[in-house]
């Protein structure tokens, strides 16, 4: 299949609403029935403020999130049209791909 591999940037201490922006952006592509979203802790970064964000000894609340994703062209279109709608406020990448699935299922 092809489409597009999207990773938003965003810290550990960043909301939207009332949720963190990672675990906000992870729900609001479950509520679009998107799968095969991975989030991954950075150990630092410079943000787009061009500030070095780290995770410290004593506050994590800094430290750079990825949350990456595989999408179909549709997909891609209806996610940001979603997030525009939500007037998300978050850094984003999207690169061509093609993905897929090999191999069988493990038996259940």
């Amino acid at each position: 299949m092809h489409g597009f591999q999207v990773t938003f940037f965003t810290e550990e201490g960043r909301h939207h609403g009332r949720k963190q922006v990672h675990v906000w952006l992870m729900e609001v592509a479950k509520s679009l029935g998107i799968t095969g979203i991975t989030t991954a802790v950075g150990v630092q970064g410079i943000g787009r403020d061009g500030r070095l964000h780290s995770a410290h000894f004593i506050e994590l609340a800094d430290q750079p999130v990825e949350v990456t994703m595989a999408l179909s062209p549709q997909q891609c279109d209806t996610l940001f049209a979603r997030l525009e709608a939500e007037k998300a406020n978050v850094f984003y990448t999207k690169t061509p791909v093609e993905f897929g699935v090999l191999g069988r299922p493990p038996d259940e």
